[in-house]
């Protein structure tokens, strides 16, 4: 019987996998069949400002899209990474009792799941109290709040993992609580760029929190208060359009955006086998 169940639970995962995997190989392949064609046949849409008619089959491209994404992707990966940091080093034992730590961690893993569109919503709110339109700036609070939780969890567990031999000496050769949490920060280094490069593509490829904050402009972002918009907008707006045209190019901003977000993935775990080994050979 056990192994009966044991050969279901198998046949399960190895099932479950198969259609994930699967299901995700195909968005990529079409969206790669449609929209790099697009791009081979157009590639300045990827740098050319939208044109007047863009949404209607209008010449130009999805550059402004572009960035949108980085002017509010960059400065809040940057602004919750500095918090982030902050708040991992105070869940450890040296400076949070445990029932304080484990709390905030549970809140930290509710915020993690919590929808992207909640984000969006409470700025949203907070700019009608205030009567003030959407703009580049609430796009960096709103990602910022999104990205937070992502990348506290990720440098806490890699601080949780360092050994506790490592704290115990340090405080034996008489170095402070500041000294001591450098030494963490630099043993926990790979665990700390995985976080900020993985938040950083959370939030490059987040629509929901934006298109409330920032709203859906058609031109190219001239400063921190006014409009902007972001690929993943853009890409929805496209692909609900009548032209084919316009189809197309949702398609080709997909690539793209994909191309982007699989680029960060693979630099931060080739910056974490890189880290890893000079700690390794540091050590030794």
């Amino acid at each position: 019987m056990k192994y009966l169940e044991e050969k279901v639970m198998q046949f399960l995962m190895i099932g479950s996998t198969l259609v994930i995997v699967g299901s995700l190989f195909f968005i990529f392949i079409v969206t790669l069949y449609r929209g790099g064609g697009t791009i081979i046949r157009q590639p300045g849409i990827i740098l050319a400002a939208p044109g007047p008619r863009y949404l209607l089959g209008g010449g130009g491209g999805f550059g402004h899209a572009i960035l949108g994404s980085l002017a509010m992707a960059i400065p809040a990966t940057l602004l919750s990474s500095l918090l982030a940091i902050l708040i991992a080093v105070y869940l450890q034992p040296d400076y949070s009792p445990p029932r304080v730590s484990g709390m905030i961690r549970s809140f930290l893993d509710i915020l993690w799941g919590t929808p992207s569109i909640v984000y969006g919503i409470f700025v949203l709110t907070v700019l009608v109290f205030f009567h003030q339109r959407g703009s580049v700036m609430a796009g960096i609070i709103a990602l910022t709040f999104l990205e937070l939780p992502i990348i506290t969890r990720y440098i806490d567990e890699s601080l949780t993992a360092a050994p506790r031999d490592l704290k115990e000496i340090a405080y034996s050769m008489g170095l402070t609580r500041l000294e001591v949490f450098r030494i963490l920060l630099k043993y926990s280094a790979s665990g700390l760029v995985a976080g900020i490069l993985i938040g950083l593509g959370r939030a490059l490829g987040d629509a929901a929190s934006v298109i409330f904050t920032t709203g859906t402009a058609s031109t190219i972002p001239k400063g921190l208060f006014s409009s902007a918009t972001a690929l993943p907008v853009i890409i929805f707006q496209q692909a609900n359009s009548f032209y084919p045209s316009v189809r197309d190019h949702a398609y080709a901003a997909g690539v793209f955006l994909i191309t982007l977000i699989l680029a960060l993935n693979l630099f931060s775990r080739f910056l974490q086998q890189k880290i890893s080994r000079y700690r390794i050979q540091e050590s030794k």
